[in-house]
């Protein structure tokens, strides 16, 4: 849910004991599920997290301790980059966003390309534009769109729904400003992460019901979408996989405040009406909390006539996609994430059809 992507270039075996615990996330439970090759990294990013809702209870404590992360790890090259700010919602701060183009050779994407509305994730507290640079990199160079990342307002300090209605914003900025961006009009991605596939998917919520923009896919990578948090996956991997329950009851915490209405579509999705959104694809890991919200969420749109894909990794953890460059499943489905973005242009590299399962 929060700072792998940070911690990934630091963390790897070395930093790991290869023996099955987990630093702070807690002890193994025997039986473990998760890929051998994957093992060490989530010891590894476990030992480097901050002990959310244990020994760390303050966000800004929590920021510094992952800002004093070492991020080593060789970020993808890409063409231009630009910080800008875009118009906020009505009444609120504008919304600082960084554009990402790809590679200007115009082979092997020629434009114009899809234009993909990022949101990080970090639990809807702890992410933001840098920690999230080598990220939203990668997912730009793999899929030759225009990749805008959002600085959404976070929480504690501004919570639900403040970073929904930035997403949104940025969204609805992003739509306007095809021409600009050297997208292609019918080619408008939406994207996240984690608490970022929260944001992703609420802001296409917003899109149907008001008017815009057409969204022609909706990209949701672990995403949490459930603030009840009462499911098998949640139950059966508490603990020993990187991200743990007691940090997403903490990060909950954070994001509604007291009193806050968890049930409200927009901070959980999956209690939302599906029909008349964008098509999806859906990215969930076996030994995650959120796998079994990820996997409700596909089957509900497929149930109410929504195209969506369900790319399943049964070994993997919270996370992995951003140890693209040390393990090979993430790297596969990088790949196809890229390839599933691409297809949404027209005469994209792929079919552009989004159904059934994947992986």
């Amino acid at each position: 849910m929060g700072g792998a992507d940070r911690a990934a270039g630091a963390g790897g075996p070395g930093r790991g004991d290869g023996s099955g615990g987990v630093g702070r996330g807690g002890g193994l439970a025997s039986g473990d599920r998760l890929d051998p090759v994957a093992r060490p990294y989530a010891d590894a990013l476990a030992s480097l997290f901050p002990d959310l809702g244990g020994r760390v209870t303050d966000a800004e404590e929590a920021r510094r301790i992952l800002a004093a992360v070492p991020a080593t790890a060789r970020p993808a090259v890409v063409g231009i980059v630009e910080d800008r700010e875009v118009p906020g919602p009505a009444g609120a701060p504008p919304v600082p966003v960084r554009v990402y183009y790809p590679d200007p050779d115009p082979e092997p994407w020629p434009g114009p390309r899809p234009t993909v509305v990022f949101c990080h994730g970090g639990g809807w507290v702890l992410g933001d534009l840098d920690g999230y640079d080598a990220t939203a990199r990668a997912l730009c160079r793999a899929s030759g769109a225009v990749l805008v990342s959002v600085d959404y307002r976070r929480a504690p300090e501004a919570r639900f729904p403040a970073a929904v209605h930035d997403a949104y914003a940025a969204l609805c900025w992003a739509g306007a400003h095809l021409d600009e961006l050297g997208g292609d009009p019918d080619a408008l991605v939406v994207a996240g992460d984690s608490a970022g596939g929260n944001l992703a998917a609420a802001s296409c919520l917003l899109a149907r019901d008001q008017g815009g923009p057409a969204v022609a896919l909706q990209v949701l990578i672990y995403p949490c979408l459930d603030a009840a948090q009462d499911t098998g996956s949640y139950r059966s991997n508490a603990e020993g996989y990187f991200l743990t329950a007691a940090h997403l009851r903490w990060f909950w915490e954070q994001y509604l405040g007291p009193g806050g209405d968890g049930r409200h579509p927009l901070a959980s999705p999956l209690l939302a009406d599906p029909r008349g959104l964008p098509p999806a694809y859906v990215v969930v890991a076996g030994c995650d909390p959120l796998r079994d919200e990820g996997e409700a969420y596909h089957h509900r749109l497929l149930g109410a006539g929504v195209r969506s894909a369900l790319d399943s990794h049964p070994g993997m953890f919270h996370g992995f996609l951003a140890l693209a460059g040390v393990l090979p499943e993430a790297r596969q489905a990088l790949a196809r994430l890229g390839e599933v973005i691409d297809s949404t242009r027209k005469n994209g590299k792929t079919s552009g059809e989004t159904g059934g399962d994947a992986g």
